[in-house]
């Protein structure tokens, strides 16, 4: 499943971190996390570096119509 910028955003969220703690957990750039914020591209490598630590944190992300045939994406803490 593509990450979204949205789901980023979302878990930063949820996790209480700002672009700063989620580039020094992933190991890349605050630009970059801003950049894919605001939908800019970005690379691969980055993206799957933010995903990775994101859910290190505990956060699961949520595929459109993962549980609903309307759904849309998401994020949730895991238990």
């Amino acid at each position: 499943m593509p990450l979204k910028p949205v789901q980023v955003r979302m878990a930063r969220t949820a996790l209480n971190w700002s672009n700063g703690q989620l580039a020094r957990h992933a190991g890349v750039g605050v630009n970059t996390v801003s950049r894919f914020e605001q939908g800019q591209d970005v690379r691969l490598s980055s993206v799957e570096a933010m995903q990775h630590a994101l859910e290190a944190a505990g956060v699961e992300f949520i595929a459109q119509g993962q549980y609903s045939p309307n759904g849309g994406v998401g994020i949730r803490l895991k238990r």
